[in-house]
């Protein structure tokens, strides 16, 4: 019998791929480690030609070209809580299912919102390269312009109440500070039992220290941060994104910072990324921009990795998958 073929386009452990190699033909081409997005018609054509029958991937897509041109597939992994960059109906179409990794960087993304609130409220980055630059002259000076506050009694609102989100709230709870969450789809008592209370989207602005947003890149989401949100902020407020870009108007966050009328900001995402150094969060006062950092852990990647390698036993085995993003597939498989 044919031994299964995987091609795999995204960063994998090695305890995973070993793992793997046991029991199937692994392929790694990692996108970082060759820096490059494969083209959907020349990948379908690839995975036909070298009769591959899984294919997993973390920034690649996945178009309905791909499913024409490769009939032999039998399951698509991506390494990813998010689906935008797979054609789901055309997998459903076709009787490929296509499995995801919900929660595989929650708790990378979680820290990385503490360390940027954290950086912004004791002015890290500027104490760091007033000394790095030779400007640590007087020992009291770093007492005199770089005295911040703390997160513990502070009231951090928490803007969309997912996985990341609920991460998030509980870690600011640990650390003595009080939560107010909006999210409208999900039920008070929810956000209750880890210790925060709903608020709505101008309470959260007009009462929280630190203003943190873990929303979705979609349409309804887009510039929910305008310039009348941000008027609603206190100007000692700051505000920090390691959701989606697009939530966030750039131009109305630089005139906010410019202006003083916020205290800082921290942004780990972009609307379009990379950032252009035109940009005018690129010459804005008291921010913080980190290259989409948010869930580039080591964890991160064992956590994936098990995880699809769990999937592709599965599908060896004939056992159901665990985190199917197309169910309907079963309906093709079926008939």
């Amino acid at each position: 019998m044919r031994l299964v073929r995987v091609l795999i386009l995204a960063p994998f452990s090695t305890t995973s791929l070993t793992r793997l190699g046991q029991r199937v033909q692994v392929i790694v081409e990692s996108w970082l480690d060759t820096n490059r997005l494969q083209d959907p018609e020349q990948l379908g054509a690839r995975l036909a030609l070298e009769q591959f029958d899984v294919v997993i991937v973390e920034a690649d897509f996945i178009f309905a070209e791909v499913f024409e041109a490769a009939p032999r597939l039998r399951l698509v992994g991506v390494c990813r809580n998010a689906l935008h960059q797979v054609d789901l109906p055309a997998a459903s179409a076709r009787g490929v299912p296509v499995v995801h990794a919900p929660g595989r960087n929650t708790a990378a993304v979680a820290e990385m919102t503490l360390a940027l609130m954290l950086a912004l409220a004791r002015r890290i980055p500027q104490a760091s390269a007033m000394v790095l630059g030779g400007g640590w002259r007087d020992p009291a000076q770093g007492y005199r312009m770089f005295r911040g506050r703390e997160i513990a009694g502070a009231t951090v609102g928490v803007v969309g109440f997912g996985q990341i989100g609920r991460a998030v709230a509980r870690r600011c709870v640990a650390l003595g500070a009080r939560v107010l969450v909006h999210d409208p789809f999900v039920p008070p008592r929810q956000v209750a039992a880890l210790g925060g209370a709903v608020a709505t989207l101008e309470r959260l602005a007009a009462r929280s220290d630190f203003v943190t947003l873990h929303l979705p890149d979609i349409d309804a989401t887009r510039h929910l941060v305008d310039t009348a949100f941000l008027a609603r902020l206190r100007r000692g407020a700051y505000l920090i994104n390691t959701g989606g870009g697009g939530c966030v108007d750039p131009d109305a966050l630089a005139e906010a910072l410019a202006e003083r009328r916020i205290a800082g900001a921290a942004l780990d995402v972009f609307e379009g990324q990379p950032l252009p150094a035109s940009s005018p969060l690129c010459s804005a006062p008291n921010v913080i921009l980190t290259p989409h950092i948010g869930g580039a852990t080591a964890e991160t990647v064992e956590r994936h990795s098990r995880m699809m390698t769990a999937e592709v036993e599965r599908l060896l085995d004939g056992r159901p998958l665990r985190h199917v993003a197309n169910p309907e597939y079963r309906n093709v498989r079926a008939g």
